[in-house]
């Protein structure tokens, strides 16, 4: 794939990629597989938060995100003060030169327009409207492919993500609702289209069918502390988060069950030394995933799946496991609606165990069901996943597509 001038097509991956969120590096692995598949002679390079990481384990060049180190740690001292806003000018600059060195942008997945969870506008928002605003003064093509939005309530925080979606060339959603709270903040959304999350189109392993006794319980927690506008009760919201899951891993100890705990995300380890240590059984034990494909794994040999993160959740569904959703936010309802699951959500900010523990015995009568049920919509999904891989190519590769749809016809 070449551009006009004969030269390879200069593709750049864009958020916060490396940083130990594994949802976000699956999003980002689902892009690369698209474009070694698809347009293999592109030259492809990466600006996000972990660059050593993604450089690491893609073997993509990989630049950082922001020029100040210091950019996710709280400012209290001046010096910090000065350096975090220093960084903010140096990065308009750098983003600038970065975008201009490329034909194409990706913003792979993850939810780039949304707040629910703690968020500031001169954080990752300021970042994108960075980025977008250089793609559309350079003239090049910024894509939004598979994200997430969400309404948000802060006004800094509503304007920085209403004019990066504005300003990008392409955008596309990974659910209804996102597509629908981007026109509710002023976005036109017409061409806009809705396909399922970009980790559908990875690799993965079948869930084996449970025989014999019952067997071990996947449980992915989360350092959760509600969304941006719960800043006020987020340690609060946290303990009854605490509480209330350890109550339900205890109680499924005291039934004998294995319980297996999963993060998504590098913050969540002291939620499972948490649980660990309330617990203090045999029976319950902390899985090590460094990728979606190590979470499939642990989720394939499960009878059932409970989970917070967006992405543990995807994981689950996609191994064809019954899962239960602690949910914290519209997506995860949207999502295990879609996936013919919409009964089984339990509200994160208020998990009651013992109602907790009745709705997980409902799910577990219904298993076969429910595997059965899984297995046709994650087929639905990868068809689907088809169509966003073949509209992307469209708006951002237009040579390559008028060259496939060439081929088509000679081949008729």
């Amino acid at each position: 794939m070449t551009s006009a001038d004969g030269t390879p097509v200069r593709v750049g991956v864009f958020g916060l990629l490396g940083s130990g969120n594994l949802g976000n590096d699956g999003s980002l692995e689902a892009v690369l597989g698209y474009l070694r598949a698809e347009h293999p002679e592109a030259v492809v390079d990466a600006l996000c938060g972990g660059p050593e990481v993604v450089a690491t384990r893609y073997a993509i060049p990989a630049t950082r995100l922001h020029w100040y180190r210091g950019e996710y740690r709280t400012a209290s001292r001046a010096g910090a003060i000065a350096g975090k806003g220093l960084g903010k000018l140096v990065d308009a600059f750098r983003t600038a030169a970065w975008v201009r060195r490329h034909d194409v942008v990706i913003v792979p997945g993850m939810g780039v327009l949304e707040a629910t969870l703690p968020l500031r506008p001169w954080g990752f928002p300021y970042s994108l409207f960075l980025l977008c605003a250089s793609g559309r003064l350079f003239g090049t093509r910024v894509a939004l492919v598979g994200v997430g939005a969400a309404a948000i309530g802060d006004r800094p925080t509503r304007a920085l993500v209403r004019w990066s979606a504005r300003l990008a060339t392409y955008r596309s959603y990974r659910d209804s609702q996102s597509r629908d709270a981007m026109r509710a903040m002023g976005v036109d959304t017409t061409r806009d289209e809705v396909h399922p999350d970009l980790a559908f189109a990875l690799p993965t392993l079948p869930a084996s069918a449970p025989s014999g006794p019952p067997g071990p319980v996947c449980v992915g927690v989360m350092d959760f502390h509600g969304g941006n506008d719960d800043r006020a009760r987020a340690e609060e919201i946290h303990r009854r988060y605490l509480d209330g899951t350890t109550r339900f891993v205890r109680a499924l100890v005291e039934d004998g069950r294995p319980v297996r705990l999963l993060t998504g995300d590098e913050c969540d380890a002291p939620v499972v030394a948490a649980i660990l240590d309330a617990v203090d059984s045999p029976l319950v034990t902390a899985a090590e995933a460094d990728s979606l494909a190590d979470l499939m794994k642990e989720m394939a040999a499960a009878d059932t799946v409970v989970a917070t993160r967006y992405h543990n959740l995807i994981c689950a569904l996609k191994v064809g496991t019954p899962t239960l959703a602690l949910s914290y936010a519209a997506k995860s309802d949207a999502l295990m609606a879609q996936m013919g699951l919409g009964a089984y959500c339990h509200p994160a900010r208020e998990v009651e165990a013992d109602r907790l523990l009745e709705q997980f015995r409902a799910l577990e009568r219904r298993s076969a069901e429910l595997r059965r049920t899984l297995t046709e919509r994650n087929l639905v999904a990868v068809r689907q996943l088809e169509h966003q891989f073949t509209a992307l190519t469209a708006a951002l590769f237009p040579a390559t597509a008028n060259a496939n749809a060439h081929a088509r016809q000679e081949a008729s």
